[in-house]
C-alpha cells in the first residue's frame, strides 16, 4: 500500500465518522428542547458540537471535533502531496 492509498482511506473513514458523529449529534438533540436547535445544526455543522456537548453528548461532540480536525489535516496533506 503506498502513501496515495493511505490517504484516500483515512480520508475516506474520517469523512464517515464525521458524519455518522453529525447525524447521531442531531439525532440527539431532536429529544431536548428546544428542538428547532437540531434542524438549525444540521445545516449549521459547527453548532452540532457544540450544542451537543451542551446537551450532555460529550463523546459524540468530542469525536465529532477530532474526526473534523483529523479531516481537514488530511485534506491538507492530500492537496500538498
Amino acid at each position: 500500500m503506498n502513501r496515495d492509498d493511505f490517504l484516500a482511506i483515512a480520508l475516506v473513514l474520517t469523512f464517515a465518522t464525521l458524519v455518522t458523529a453529525h447525524v447521531a449529534i442531531v439525532a440527539g438533540l431532536f429529544g431536548v428542547r428546544p428542538r428547532k436547535r437540531a434542524a438549525l445544526a444540521f445545516f449549521v455543522a459547527p453548532l452540532a458540537p457544540y450544542w451537543g456537548f451542551r446537551a450532555g453528548m460529550r463523546f459524540r461532540a468530542v469525536l465529532w471535533v477530532t474526526t473534523a480536525i483529523a479531516y481537514a489535516v488530511l485534506r491538507v496533506v492530500a492537496t500538498l502531496g
